[in-house]
């Protein structure tokens, strides 16, 4: 019995909002969001950079306050509304693929991208800083931040290091978790780290001698529901693609579960592979043309199997975005439902 359901509807589920108010930066289309409203918090507002993305989230989510601009400039306004400066909870899901392992990583560090049509050029690397500057100004009592975990690797530990340094100085605790979304009621495997940061002044009930040097306050963020293949959210009455596109060709070549580069003669198509039914989809990945294909039917995954896999709601309205791409891009609800959960359950019913 999990937790959270994966399958569910904006319509029917309820909303409590008894537990504190939430404002989310790079919202994208609410993935966290709506995984907050599950746990019973009140999401008041959100920042975001793209028109379609904001679309799709007030659609949806309705926010009392949306912000339709880069970080940039919303972190210096002036005008915000005294709700904002007394929030529970400040999210954010930096955009974070330069530190994807999938990605150029350190040859891109630095450099100014469009991370999507219509958006303005930005140094994506700086952009968790900028998250950083804005929860210094409005000061919640509790901070999270979600990346990727190839920000764990390599060089790119050095910004952990600057961002557990600024959270410090901005008057936090720091801490942070890899953790799977299939080990938390999501039928995906999708590891994330959260960065997970407690106002000091709030911090001394919860204090504990992490070791010799560090003092931190504990919270222990531990999950292990029964995973979810993807047996159970395949659906079996669908018609094979016709076009043998360059990607489909290998579809027969390979086993479930098998990648299709292990038959591509120059190792193509690392992102597409046949699904096995016995195990939860891989990642969702925010390319819509690539990434897991049905293990008896040659298709990609479809659009129920998507929402399914990524714990969206059923009824949720893409309005004029691709709905792979959306939730690829998003924080399964259900794993931020868990998270958020635990840090009520911990913290913030005590504060």
């Amino acid at each position: 019995m999990h937790r959270f359901p994966y399958k569910w509807t904006l319509k029917d589920a309820v909303f409590t909002k008894d537990k504190g108010t939430v404002f989310s930066c790079f919202a994208c289309g609410g993935g966290s969001s709506m995984g907050y409203k599950l746990a019973g918090f009140d999401v008041i507002g959100c920042n975001e950079i793209d028109p379609k993305m904001m679309a799709a989230y007030k659609a949806n989510l309705n926010p009392k306050y949306a912000y339709l601009e880069p970080i940039q400039t919303f972190k210096l306004r002036d005008d915000l509304p005294d709700e904002l400066y007394h929030l529970d909870i400040l999210d954010g899901s930096p955009p974070c693929s330069n530190f994807s392992m999938a990605g150029n990583r350190e040859k891109d560090w630095g450099k100014e991208k469009k991370f999507r049509e219509g958006q303005a050029n930005q140094v994506l690397d700086t952009l968790f800083f900028d998250f950083i500057d804005l929860a210094k100004k409005l000061q919640p009592k509790v901070v999270i931040a979600e990346n990727v975990k190839g920000l764990l690797l390599g060089e790119a530990i050095s910004y952990v290091r600057e961002i557990y340094k600024q959270l410090d100085e901005s008057g936090y605790y720091c801490q942070h978790w890899v953790l799977d979304a299939s080990r938390m009621g999501v039928p995906q495997r999708r590891e994330r780290v959260f960065f997970i940061a407690l106002r000091k002044d709030l911090a001394d009930p919860f204090l504990y001698q992490a070791d010799m040097f560090t003092v931190l306050p504990k919270l222990k963020l531990e999950f292990n529901e029964m995973e979810i293949p993807f047996e159970n959210i395949a659906e079996k009455e669908d018609i094979s693609i016709k076009d043998d596109t360059e990607v489909s060709k290998y579809y027969d070549l390979v086993e479930c579960g098998q990648s299709f580069s292990t038959k591509h003669p120059k190792g193509h198509f690392f992102g597409d592979y046949k699904a096995n039914p016995k195990e939860p989809l891989n990642t969702i990945c925010a390319d819509p043309n690539h990434g897991a294909w049905h293990p008896t039917i040659k298709r990609m995954i479809n659009f129920n199997e998507a929402i399914l896999g990524g714990s969206y709601a059923m009824d949720y309205n893409f309005v004029s975005n691709n709905p792979k791409y959306l939730i690829g891009m998003s924080v399964p609800p259900v794993m931020m439902a868990q998270i958020a959960t635990e840090i009520y359950n911990q913290w913030l019913k005590y504060i």
